[in-house]
């Protein structure tokens, strides 16, 4: 299933080159247009988002707290069409990374098991702060409107894209040991590293709307947090801020 879904990645990343290069044909960008517009052609994005994982049981989404956040960042390259400059295509790649805060559950992704336990506390010594995170190493690439080109941090933009990803770690994360009355045991942090039980590539619709710098982004991946039969077939929803100058 893994190497259908590294496959599924590549074929997508190479699709989507090849239409925006067939549409590009005979409308060769200026190789110039961004120096005429006073702008670069490479640019930094960051993201600041809240994460979800949708499909989520009730005994896990329910444990599920608001705190929930990403980050994303990356650099790109952006190439206008000669034949409409308000239109462009990026690519790039960078970093995103997930973190699942969870209240009174614990995921023991350290397992030996075939499926993925996540252990309910609520009547059990438990941490006070508990997360799980990934990272993941990101190509996006997307199709853009800028409104003024000229003048892009005064501009009303939106983008639709994709990015594929490969997992470089996963962890979880417990702070400061209590019991089930909430009183504090022990104040330590514990840190448990391993991939098992994820997904090691991801494949993300990704949109953007906003006005000059700012954007409102939104980020669902099409394939599932873990892997087959490993835990339930959640799918993890980004929504947030978006800080750049594409």
């Amino acid at each position: 299933m893994i190497m259908k879904i590294k496959s599924l990645c590549f074929v997508t990343v190479i699709l989507f080159f090849s239409s925006f290069a067939s549409w590009a044909q005979g409308n060769d960008p200026i190789k110039n247009l961004n120096k005429d517009m006073n702008k670069s052609a490479d640019h930094f994005i960051f993201q600041l988002s809240s994460d979800h994982w949708l499909q989520a049981p009730d005994s896990i989404g329910s444990k599920i707290t608001n705190a929930s956040r990403g980050f994303n960042a990356y650099v790109m390259i952006d190439k206008a069409f000669k034949s409409n400059p308000k239109l462009s295509f990026g690519g790039g790649v960078g970093i995103s990374s997930s973190n699942m805060f969870f209240d009174k559950l614990n995921v023991q992704i350290n397992g030996n098991t075939n499926s993925l336990k996540f252990n309910n506390l609520d009547t059990s010594a438990r941490f006070d702060k508990y997360k799980f995170s990934t990272t993941f190493a990101e190509i996006p690439l997307e199709l853009r409107f800028t409104s003024k080109p000229m003048q892009s941090n005064k501009a009303f933009k939106i983008a639709v894209g994709v990015k594929a990803g490969l997992l470089l770690h996963a962890h979880t994360k417990g702070k400061n040991l209590v019991d089930a009355g909430g009183r504090i045991i022990q104040s330590y942090t514990e840190k448990i590293y391993a991939k098992n039980y994820i997904n090691s590539s991801r494949l993300s619709v990704t949109g953007r709307i906003g006005y000059g710098n700012i954007c409102i982004y939104g980020s669902y991946a099409i394939t599932s947090v873990f892997k087959d039969n490993a835990a339930a077939d959640m799918k993890l929803l980004q929504v947030g801020l978006s800080i750049g100058g594409l």
